[in-house]
């Protein structure tokens, strides 16, 4: 590589495409979140390496890896996005904060148990600003979030969500949300209140695809449990696993973000013993973006919803 020069200079755009390498760990997969082909991805990493003089990549088998450099190169894309963002926030506070539009990404329980509330909120407190939602999990949610198509980020912790200490990000925890395991309302269990989870280890499971929060959340539920559950459905829709359930097909472990949509259901919900297992729901924004007043209202109100939110036990 050629040693830097004095008038050193990077495209942000390409550095947008190395953060996503970072996060994939492979050019294809980088390639289809991107929406490019791999030649394009390795093309943008290789004129950064050019203009940053130093390489970015090493040969690892049949793919490739991050070099100490480019590790040192995204610590200053951080900062320098986080900046970029804090800049943005600057000029929209120099107005009044109440036009534009903001499009919140958020996995299908948030939509339905949490949104709802927040976006008639939102609308009064807000006429002004347009307010888009889009369905989205990550890592491709944070995709979203990182080139701009989302503004809020509406998320799971989970294996595929960032690290909390990522500062790419500034979150805030919204709330705790509790699942409960739901069982056909003739099975031996259903007149119980409480249940250990190890009592449903040899029964048939409905649960959602690995790749989804609430699928690998299952799983670890069940690891944490100690078994391995017998996944005989694999369904990601809620309403779908709920008639699932009523016919007898299988016990679920269920949000109580979505507990409205089994009250016609013949279905029994159980607690577990001891303390319940549940999820963490929390928002993001791009970090220096907080100071951005619409995204600020738009994560104040989130919070309220949230705290104001009803979660009772199953009857």
């Amino acid at each position: 590589m050629e040693p830097l020069s004095e008038s050193f200079s990077i495209d942000l755009r390409r550095l947008t495409v190395l953060r996503e390498l970072q996060r994939r760990g492979s050019l294809a997969r980088t390639a289809q979140a991107l929406h490019l082909t791999p030649s394009a991805v390795s093309q943008q990493i290789a004129a950064l390496a050019r203009e940053a003089g130093v390489p970015l990549t090493q040969r690892k088998g049949r793919g490739v890896r991050l070099t100490g450099q480019a590790r040192v190169l995204l610590a200053h894309a951080d900062l320098i996005a986080a900046q970029l963002e804090r800049a943005r926030a600057d000029l929209a506070a120099y107005g009044d904060g109440g036009r534009g539009s903001v499009t919140i990404g958020c996995f299908s329980s948030a939509i339905l148990g949490l949104l709802p509330e927040a976006l008639t909120a939102l609308r009064e407190r807000l006429p002004h600003v347009r307010v888009d939602v889009v369905e989205a999990e990550p890592p491709d949610l944070f995709t979203a979030l990182d080139g701009g198509e989302v503004d809020v980020a509406v998320a799971v912790d989970f294996a595929a969500t960032p690290p909390y200490a990522d500062r790419r990000y500034h979150r805030i925890d919204l709330c705790t949300d509790v699942l409960d395991i739901a069982v056909p309302s003739g099975h031996r269990l259903a007149d119980g209140d409480r249940v250990d989870l190890r009592e449903l280890a040899t029964e048939p499971w409905i649960v959602g695809d690995a790749r989804s929060c609430c699928g690998a959340v299952a799983r670890s539920v069940c690891a944490a449990a100690g078994f391995t559950p017998d996944i005989r459905h694999a369904v990601n829709d809620w309403g779908a696993l709920a008639a699932l359930v009523e016919a007898g097909q299988g016990v679920a472990l269920i949000p109580r973000l979505v507990h409205p949509l089994y009250a016609h259901r013949r279905i029994a919900l159980l607690t577990t013993r001891g303390t319940p297992p549940s999820r963490n729901v929390f928002a993001a924004v791009r970090t220096g973006a907080e100071g951005d007043p619409v995204l600020a209202a738009v994560r104040n109100q989130l919070s309220v919803s949230a705290r104001e939110l009803t979660t009772p036990a199953p009857a």
